[in-house]
């Protein structure tokens, strides 16, 4: 109890590597040395670091030991993507994960280059890490798997709408989830519903049609062209598909936009416009980021697991790290998630005529 009081822990939290060495005012990488009975520490600092050991009751992660020197490891998350809400989700799972696993975590920006460009940045890189997290859009890119894979370098693609064969992924089942939420809206009594599609150079906007379809069609009801849009993830062609989709001579009345960017930019649109959500019309997006509990109503959403997906990421990438210095051969898996329906107040039965 006297101990619990002075380091002003709950019982049952796990203490790390990091604390350790915030208390003993030393380096992570010392207090692996000394838990390892290296002999290249002074003794005074020995001698701290095991007070603050026995104070905190610190016991060494053994996953992360078997990793035998996990500190020194460093990977990659390359990311170009224009959605703030889901980089940001994306960004805490990774650091969460690089943290309890004791990597070192370096992101690298990659916008607009040219293929060309991007297969020498990855040249580049390989050169100095151990694993790469390539979330979308350029986990759909086969050259820029492609260099690292001829680097010999692990890869992890994040949230593909398929299993790429040649590197490891983490997904949803992404037409799964979009036919349950197209089927939702049907239940609701919905038959006139507009799709925003996401951006054309994901499998995963491919995927997410295909269930809308899907869903439409086992109820019997045709897909209407004209309530179908293209978007690109982006806030702003969430704007610019709501201003064409709510123009319509008899608009739909209710609206599945592919993420909750665009889903957030219709119930914009609507709200300028005088329609009520969810009384005129109802609005759904996909993801469960922050955007789909900061508009009002709040979003009834898709929830993809995105921080959950990106530690998942790095354990994958230490897998197959070790497997291969083990002397095995590299292994691609498939790593498929479970997302949820998530009910909020953007859904109501269709308006009466």
């Amino acid at each position: 109890m006297a101990n619990e009081a002075r380091t002003g822990r709950r019982k049952g939290t796990a203490v790390t590597i990091h604390e350790v060495a915030r208390r003993a005012g030393v380096s992570p990488m010392t207090v692996s040395r000394v838990m390892n009975g290296k002999n290249n520490v002074h003794e005074n600092t020995r001698a701290a670091v095991m007070r603050v050991v026995r104070d905190l009751n610190y016991t060494p992660n053994p996953a992360a030991r078997s990793l035998a020197g996990a500190q020194g490891t460093r990977v990659a998350l390359i990311y170009s993507n224009p959605s703030a809400s889901y980089l940001s989700e994306l960004l805490v799972g990774a650091l969460d994960g690089a943290h309890h696993k004791g990597v070192q975590l370096v992101l690298d920006r990659w916008d607009d280059l040219k293929p060309q460009a991007e297969r020498a940045a990855a040249r580049k890189l390989s050169k100095g890490v151990a694993g790469v997290i390539l979330p979308p859009p350029l986990c759909e890119s086969k050259s820029i798997s492609g260099e690292f894979v001829a680097a010999q370098i692990p890869v992890v693609a994040v949230a593909t709408g398929r299993f790429p064969g040649n590197v490891s992924c983490v997904r949803i089942d992404d037409f799964r989830a979009s036919r349950e939420m197209t089927e939702h809206l049907l239940k609701a009594g919905h038959t006139r519903i507009g799709f925003i599609k996401g951006h054309p150079n994901q499998t995963a906007s491919e995927r997410r049609y295909a269930g809308f379809q899907a869903a439409m069609e086992e109820a019997g009801i045709a897909v209407d062209p004209a309530l179908v849009q293209q978007g690109y993830f982006t806030y702003k062609s969430g704007l610019e598909a709501a201003d064409i989709l709510l123009a319509r001579r008899k608009p739909p009345t209710a609206i599945f936009a592919s993420n909750d960017d665009m889903a957030g930019a219709v119930v914009s649109v609507a709200h300028r416009g005088g329609f009520d959500v969810p009384r005129d019309l109802s609005v759904v997006g996909f993801d469960d980021t922050p955007t789909a509990t900061t508009v009002w109503p709040e979003l009834t959403t898709v929830r993809q697991p995105i921080a959950a997906m990106a530690e998942a990421a790095i354990d994958l990438l230490l897998k197959d790290m070790r497997r291969r210095k083990e002397g095995h051969e590299p292994l691609a898996i498939d790593q498929i998630v479970e997302h949820e329906l998530i009910k909020r107040t953007s859904v109501a039965p269709p308006p009466t005529a």
